[in-house]
């Protein structure tokens, strides 16, 4: 991509056995989580937003930070406290990774999946007790489908593409500065298979 073609792409971060160990604590995770969505923050500015002790995630900062996924804040870090942000927007589990067989990549890759549904459903749950506090426009804004749909393994893929590069498309296109009333949206996205048979016509 050039600089004539829009925005620059989003800085992704590729696991490998190594920063999947890195990474796969919920404590790192929620970390980073709240760097990404939240933006840079010290320490002990992490340590109340998460309610953990700001030893902990000094602690864990410094793990986050030797395997790659945070970074000093230029811009902030001139005082006593060390600034923090994520050194990526994106965090992708490659298909590679998803099919090493060894037991400590499996139980890492465990922690991460099973960390990032709790997160998710996290979510969901607090917007469904602050729902009552968005203005009515967002209220009937916001979606909770779910579907049901019978899909070849290639269709599946396809259809995971399809809503990525949809996703892509309003993140390359933000409302102008000063457009009233937006909000930071999360949309979560959830393609897997089930054991239930089809149900006959």
């Amino acid at each position: 991509m050039t600089d004539d073609d829009g925005p620059e792409p989003r800085k992704v971060h590729h696991l490998n056995p190594r920063s999947l160990r890195g990474l796969a604590h919920p404590l790192r995770m929620r970390l980073l989580s709240s760097l990404r969505l939240e933006g840079p923050a010290t320490a002990s500015q992490l340590a109340v937003r998460l309610g953990e002790s700001s030893g902990a995630t000094s602690y864990h900062l410094r793990q986050l930070a030797e395997y790659g996924f945070v970074e000093d804040d230029p811009d902030r870090g001139k005082g006593r406290e060390r600034w923090w942000r994520s050194a990526h927007q994106g965090t992708r589990t490659d298909e590679e990774l998803i099919r090493d067989r060894s037991p400590e990549v499996q139980a890492a890759l465990s922690t991460l999946l099973f960390e990032y549904a709790t997160q998710r459903a996290q979510e969901v749950t607090t917007w469904i007790a602050t729902r009552h506090e968005w203005s009515k426009e967002w209220d009937e804004s916001a979606d909770t489908s779910d579907y049901t749909l019978y899909l070849t393994p290639e269709q599946a893929s396809e259809l995971s593409h399809k809503v990525s590069a949809l996703m892509e498309g309003y993140r390359s296109s933000p409302p102008p500065e000063g457009t009233p009333d937006v909000a930071q949206v999360r949309v979560h996205s959830h393609i897997f298979p089930t054991r239930q048979e089809r149900p006959r016509p």
